[in-house]
């Protein structure tokens, strides 16, 4: 029973500091950028990345190990939305990731980033994909926990 608890604690603790660490980043990308800015950016990619990593590891061993298992899961419309929400919120971040990375060198020599207006754009459209990912996963969560979406075939959840 504690370790259920605790692995939905840790879960609930992963995913509002990756809620967080994404608004950072929204606040942040607004070139031009200090190298202060960017410095922070990439501090807060990382916290979000690692925040990520540890929603999907805990998540999936939550799925397999405790709470209803993985039949249950497997077998629930809004789940397999979320999940499919989570992946997809983790290849758009790439983008952003990869644009932030490639800042390292000059910042290294303290030269801010010079960040052109097309890849600006698409920095944000990501971004704000993401944003829009966290709603959908956070509907179908609360969908979930209500019981819709079980697709069992005449059993009830």
């Amino acid at each position: 029973m504690y370790a259920s608890a605790t692995m939905a604690i840790l879960h609930h603790l992963a995913a509002f500091t990756l809620v967080a660490a994404l608004a950072v980043e929204v606040a942040l990308f607004k070139p031009p950028l200090s190298p202060v800015q960017a410095r922070r950016l990439l501090r807060t990619d990382f916290i979000f990345g690692a925040a990520a990593t540890v929603v999907l590891v805990v998540g999936m061993l939550r799925v397999a190990f405790f709470e209803k298992g993985r039949e249950y899961y497997w077998h629930d419309l809004y789940f397999l939305v979320k999940f499919g929400a989570f992946i997809a919120a983790a290849l758009i971040s790439i983008y952003p990731t990869l644009t932030f990375l490639s800042w390292s060198r000059g910042l290294k020599a303290g030269v801010a980033p010079e960040v052109p207006e097309a890849r600006t754009r698409r920095v944000r459209l990501c971004l704000m994909l993401e944003l829009t990912a966290i709603v959908v996963i956070l509907a179908c969560a609360a969908l979930m926990a209500r019981g819709f979406g079980y697709l069992a075939l005449g059993r009830a959840p």
